[in-house]
């Protein structure tokens, strides 16, 4: 039986590494060169005005929350609205800079939901946190509107979204800054790697310095002004997070392909509805239709006390679907905020994430939505249920039941 994985990149092998070829030939693989030509093609391919490679979207986000805080006086203790439905890095880059994350709930679209963060807005309150879920913009345009309202930086989590389309043009232009992520899983895959993308170039120009230890003139432009120059100065207490030649020559050759592969992402997500949209027992992620999404993630919801089970039914199958994600709130540093979001605590529990990739076809899709609507029209439960032990060993019963067909 075929193996049905959640994710499973795609390279065009031959051409990235001729690419790569290119830098180890010339004998450049770090910052510069590669790097250059990928920040000048992303920038033609989305119409931002500004790009700098780094090494992972977790830096990006982190050196977003660094130079806002430095450049605009924020305090530590300031306040960041943001999301708990996200990957940890999100966050994270908040406590990073010694900032506190104040936890907004989401809406249909699993994204913030404009009046949680109108609720949430205080007199400490420097900057929002929108994070694109699964490729979907949600109501961000909403969003938009209430931090120039309130004089609030917005800073887009676009870690799903290499190739969204919103309102007929690339996502990113809608934010003070977007981060992307090109890591192993992602739509644009190069194994790891991110693009941050300010809106001022005064604030791209700073990036570079302090993704590059806070130096202010980098290797390779020092080398193209006729040999090697040793001598810079250092500005500011920096990091280490630009990126490199080699991933960035992966990059370009994925990029040629990205629009085509979304596309292909389109159609199965298009079949995965149309096959799922008429059970009952599943709630469908909303999307508007100003909204190309990406389509980095495929998602139900089924009732909380059957996802788990579902999970290990398809596994059983030889269907390996995933969550995205646990509630941030429920680790550690966040419980702070732990039932302040109940829809996002609701979404948490029944959340599931349909494999989707460029390696699976259209009989694949059929075959993870005929063994969903097996197990849920067996099992028959209402989206709200609650199992008593009585049902829990009535439930297992019949998937052993399940599993022997």
């Amino acid at each position: 039986m075929k193996k049905i994985q959640l994710f499973s990149p795609v390279y065009s092998v031959d051409e990235c590494l001729a690419e790569i070829r290119k830098c180890l030939e010339a004998g450049w693989t770090g910052l510069g060169f590669k790097t250059v030509e990928f920040e000048e093609a992303w920038k033609n391919y989305t119409g931002l005005p500004n790009a700098h490679f780094l090494n992972s979207s977790t830096q990006g986000l982190h050196l977003a929350m660094k130079i806002f805080k430095y450049e605009l006086n924020w305090r530590e203790g300031d306040e960041v609205i943001t999301t708990p439905l996200t990957f940890v890095s999100t966050n994270h880059a908040i406590l990073y800079e010694n900032l506190k994350p104040v936890f907004a709930d989401v809406d249909e679209t699993l994204c913030l939901d404009p009046q949680s963060v109108r609720e949430k807005i205080g007199p400490k309150t420097r900057a929002v946190v929108f994070v694109g879920f699964g490729g979907n913009a949600g109501k961000l345009d909403e969003i938009s509107r209430i931090c120039k309202e309130y004089n609030l930086v917005l800073i887009l989590d676009a870690a799903h979204m290499s190739g969204t389309k919103y309102r007929e043009r690339h996502i990113g232009s809608e934010a003070d800054c977007a981060v992307f992520s090109y890591h192993a899983v992602k739509n644009l895959s190069i194994g790891d790697g991110g693009m941050i993308c300010f809106k001022e170039k005064a604030l791209d120009e700073k990036a570079r310095k302090w993704s590059w230890m806070g130096i202010n003139n980098d290797t390779f432009s020092r080398a193209g002004h006729g040999g090697y120059k040793w001598l810079y100065d250092v500005e500011y207490l920096g990091l280490k997070a630009h990126g490199n030649s080699i991933m960035a020559a992966i990059a370009l050759v994925q990029l040629k392909y990205l629009d085509r592969d979304n596309e292909i992402r389109r159609k199965y997500c298009d079949l995965y509805t149309r096959l799922l949209e008429n059970n009952l027992q599943i709630k469908l992620v909303k999307h508007f239709d100003d909204c190309v999404s990406s389509r980095h993630l495929f998602q139900i919801r089924v009732p909380a006390a059957l996802r788990d089970i579902l999970i290990l039914f398809l596994n059983a199958k030889e269907i390996y679907p995933g969550v995205h994600y646990r509630l941030n709130t429920d680790y550690k540093m966040y419980n702070y905020a732990s039932g302040t979001c109940p829809r996002a605590e609701e979404a948490a529990k029944e959340i599931i994430s349909l494999p989707l990739h460029l390696r699976m076809t259209e009989e694949d899709v059929k075959y993870i939505c005929k063994n969903i609507n097996i197990f849920l029209e067996m099992i028959s439960l209402p989206l709200d249920s609650n199992l008593t032990d009585e049902e829990v060993r009535n439930v297992c019963q019949k998937i052993i039941k399940l599993l022997r067909e």
